[in-house]
């Protein structure tokens, strides 16, 4: 053998020689006793979280099933993919974008809560404006005629009476009688990461309740898209043809802020994680914090009796006409509450609503004539109980078992790692 080969295998076996001796003087370092430890010790080491990309930015998903087609959006102000509108993105890719249809608060996201949304035209890019929002909440087979295609892709907020699902709803049951597709671009939910409140009672469906879900329902809008269809809600139990690209990066224990307001009333993450709490003083006489610049964040009534706290609602944006319009308010102030501790209480505060109206000097008038309240709950025990003096927890009890059934029919329609 030449002395060259000769070397070279003496140093090959010299390098494996020298890499089983640092692998085992490495290992028997270790105490057998502390073996648990050092695999607790390599399993501490920071973990790289996925990057989130929203539905609207995988363009390669979605883009070939939009191509050479007639392609109406539902969408708002929300419906953003970086610093440009999607349908202005979409214009930009040359797909046939032919009209928008509108929901609550409108295309631009302007109009006042249940203010009529009407029909128009949009100034920059000329599209028709067809209005989801007032006597027309439904797509008839008219405004359908010339489409391929519907998207679907604007920002929720998890709570069932936020209509923005209400909307989507008629949209795909208007597609599915017309036999057209429709594409939900997922958003994530910032009230996502749990499931509370009272499931709808049938008996009180309306735009701001049509499904039989609790007021949380812990699902993103492409997640209840696939519910709806699948526990046959759409009118005649018809089935819409439903195709959905999902955000990456995304669970239901993500913290999502939102980047742009969902709704005028909206401003900022501490309100958004306050509204399924909150939103339930819309059926009561106490303004909420419409007319000011803490929406969702205070709650008022000029004859509360600790003046502590006070504010003057006044006509602004997105709140002409505000409860109690240039009158002093006394009641809670909530706008300095951690958002963080908001996210990890997960679950709906009744506290506050029970507080407020044990405190109200004159309790029968405190709940709107009209039970509102019970549209937004979704049934009339929540009213009638915090009347009977109840608890908070006396009341959730209430709720446990209509909980525990959507929950395990829930789970069939997730398509992120859930909380649980």
């Amino acid at each position: 053998m030449s002395t060259n080969k000769t070397q070279i295998i003496f140093l090959f076996l010299l390098s494996i020689c020298i890499q089983w001796s640092c692998t085992n003087k490495t290992t028997d370092n270790i105490p057998l006793d502390n073996e648990a430890e050092a695999v607790s010790v390599m399993q501490e080491e920071p973990i790289i979280e996925e990057e989130l990309v929203l539905g609207a930015e995988r363009f390669d998903a979605y883009l070939p099933l939009l191509e050479r087609k007639r392609v109406a959006l539902t969408v708002n102000q929300t419906s953003m993919v970086d610093d440009n509108h999607l349908a202005d993105t979409l214009l930009g890719l040359g797909i046939n974008v032919t009209q928008i249809f509108a929901p609550e608060h409108g295309f631009r996201g302007q109009a006042d809560a249940g203010a009529t949304v009407k029909d128009g035209k949009d100034s920059k890019t000329g599209l028709p404006i067809i209005s989801l929002y007032g006597k027309n909440k439904k797509p008839s087979s008219q405004q359908l005629q010339d489409v391929d295609i519907v998207v679907f892709d604007i920002q929720d907020v998890g709570a069932r009476f936020y209509t923005y699902i209400s909307t989507m709803h008629y949209v795909m049951e208007a597609c599915a009688e017309a036999n057209i597709p429709v594409l939900v671009l997922d958003r994530p939910n910032p009230n996502g990461h749990y499931v509370d409140g009272p499931v709808l009672d049938s008996d009180y469906s309306s735009f701001v309740g049509m499904h039989q879900i609790p007021i949380v329902h812990g699902l993103t809008v492409a997640e209840l898209a696939r519910m709806i269809n699948g526990e046959g809600w759409l009118k005649d139990g018809l089935q819409c043809n439903l195709t959905f690209v999902e955000c990456k990066g995304y669970t239901h224990h993500t913290m999502y802020e939102l980047p742009i307001k969902p709704s005028p009333n909206l401003p900022n993450q501490r309100s958004i994680l306050l509204y399924p709490s909150l939103c339930l003083f819309e059926g009561t006489e106490a303004n909420v914090g419409r007319g000011t610049s803490q929406q969702f964040q205070v709650v008022g009534h000029p004859e509360y009796p600790n003046q502590s706290f006070s504010y003057t609602p006044t006509s602004r944006s997105g709140a002409k006409y505000p409860k109690f319009k240039d009158k002093l308010c006394y009641g809670m102030d909530l706008s300095n509450m951690e958002t963080q501790s908001l996210f990890d209480e997960g679950k709906i505060s009744l506290e506050y609503l029970i507080d407020f109206y044990q405190q109200m000097p004159n309790k029968e008038s405190f709940f709107l004539k009209n039970k509102f309240i019970d549209k937004l709950a979704g049934t009339s025990q929540l009213r009638k109980d915090i009347i009977a003096g109840k608890s908070a927890s006396e009341i959730r009890k209430g709720w446990e078992a209509g909980l525990n059934d959507y929950k395990s029919r829930r789970k069939q329609y997730l398509l992120y790692e859930d909380f649980e």
